[in-house]
């Protein structure tokens, strides 16, 4: 065999393999995923917040409390995460949010919103309705990976209750 097919050959199982493995480390992740969620859904509760800003910022800039800082992974403190600054009750807490539903909580407005420990899983407005979503379509490669995740998402959930 010449020198050129070798190294395609050997390229070409390298690439099999390591699609194999990515295969099998997603399905994991998958799997880890929802066992997560159904313990986020076990303690969910319903909570009417004034949500006073909110911004996408590094979760170690975040002002969230410290115990929380720590179970955080090295590699994830430098990304950028939807945290939201709300009133609950009497107190100001600062609170992380799915990033779908980041873009349609309003700010200065007071919703009734699902919250599973400092988590924010669900928003509507408190008087009735969904809160109001921003009408323009966002462009780019991240508003159409969140598009997309949002109808597989739909799907899977369709399916279920079939």
């Amino acid at each position: 065999m010449s020198p050129l097919a070798i190294t395609l050959l050997v390229i070409a199982i390298v690439l099999i393999v390591a699609i194999v493995v990515l295969y099998f480390l997603g399905k994991k992740a998958q799997e880890k995923e929802a066992a997560q969620k159904e313990q986020m859904d076990a303690v969910a509760q319903q909570v009417s917040m004034l949500i006073i800003d909110k911004k996408r910022m590094k979760l170690k800039d975040a002002g969230l409390p410290e115990a929380v800082v720590k179970e955080i992974p090295w590699y994830a403190k430098n990304t950028k995460a939807p945290v939201v600054k709300a009133k609950v009750g009497p107190q100001m807490m600062t609170l992380l949010c799915q990033a779908d539903i980041f873009d349609e909580m309003p700010v200065k407005k007071e919703v009734k919103a699902t919250v599973s420990g400092l988590y924010i899983t669900k928003v509507k407005g408190l008087r009735g309705g969904n809160a109001q979503a921003d009408t323009k379509k966002k462009k780019g490669l991240r508003a159409w990976a969140a598009r997309k995740r949002k109808e597989l998402a739909e799907e899977q959930a369709n399916t279920k209750k079939k």
